[in-house]
């Protein structure tokens, strides 16, 4: 059951960053033995063909602020929190790694009954929107896979402080404590470590992540997300059976190595293949023109 209007009291928050032309929705749980679902949130923008937004780790759909209005008028757009991010529900105990969130991928599709659909994701957006593309065949149109985040190491390749928060929220004992402390300037530092242009980071959506990272039960989320690494890495052996066609797109300055993206090529050896000058991980920042242009062009 989707419910269009509003949010349920446990998702309520002050304010919604606003993205012209935008509505929020959201996605209710199914009933019965999905007891580890949570509600779904979920922006749409535009009119056209579905168009499908996957955010990276530690952010949420408004990281597409950019991009959406550069296509919402040749696409009906629809920017999914994943699981316990964002806005979407924190359930307890619910699981993390990549087969429970490629489930909340499905859900969005199958709930709204989307066909044709192209599927568009940054990061681990991107091996869920390929995983995704594998399990749906028959609703996938095509993928845009964005910095495929499915390496050894992943975000601890942004710079020193990234390793060093990194293995303190993933350190036994200690690790919930470190990833419930969250200072704007480290957070801000990594996520620079992901930019080719730095300017690219907008104080404003710092200051939202950093009040979705408040949100109670965050911190579980944030530490169950940097260890489900190993299941994103282990989901690249889904890629061979992606029916849809595929363009990947890589930063120049991706935290992901060239024998990194050359293995993937090897895995969708018919994909297309565009690489952007200068540009980091998060290019749906920094560089939302090429996405747009990418998209746009075959509408």
């Amino acid at each position: 059951m989707c419910r269009h209007h509003g949010l349920p009291r446990s998702l309520e928050t002050d304010r919604f960053p606003h993205i012209p032309g935008t509505t929020s929705h959201t996605i209710a749980p199914r009933a019965g033995r999905h007891s580890r679902e949570g509600t779904l949130r979920y922006l749409k923008a535009g009119n056209g063909a579905p168009l499908v937004l996957l955010h990276t780790v530690r952010t949420q759909a408004e990281h597409f602020r950019a991009l959406i209005p550069l296509i919402s008028d040749q696409y009906t757009v629809y920017a999914l929190d994943l699981p316990g991010m964002g806005y979407s529900e924190i359930v307890p105990g619910a699981s993390y790694d990549e087969p429970a969130m490629r489930a909340g991928v499905k859900r969005l599709l199958t709930e709204l009954d989307l066909d044709d659909v192209t599927l568009v994701g940054e990061s681990m957006g991107a091996v869920l929107a390929l995983t995704a593309a594998a399990d749906l065949p028959e609703r996938v149109r095509r993928v845009i896979a964005v910095n495929t985040y499915d390496f050894r190491g992943g975000i601890a390749r942004s710079g020193l402080l990234a390793r060093v928060v990194v293995s303190g929220v993933l350190a036994p004992g200690v690790g919930p404590v470190v990833a419930g402390v969250e200072p704007k300037p480290a957070l801000r530092k990594i996520l620079q470590g992901g930019l080719g242009d730095k300017a690219a980071l907008r104080e404003d959506y710092v200051d939202e992540l950093l009040q979705v990272g408040a949100r109670p039960g965050y911190p579980t989320v944030a530490r169950a997300v940097y260890q489900a690494l190993p299941s994103l890495i282990a989901a690249r052996s889904r890629y061979r059976e992606v029916k849809a066609p595929v363009h990947l797109v890589y930063g120049e300055k991706d935290w992901s190595r060239p024998s990194d993206r050359e293995a993937d090529k090897r895995l969708l050896p018919a994909a297309g293949f565009t690489q952007v000058p200068e540009a980091g991980h998060f290019i749906a920042l920094e560089r939302p023109d090429v996405l747009a242009d990418l998209l746009n062009a075959v509408a």
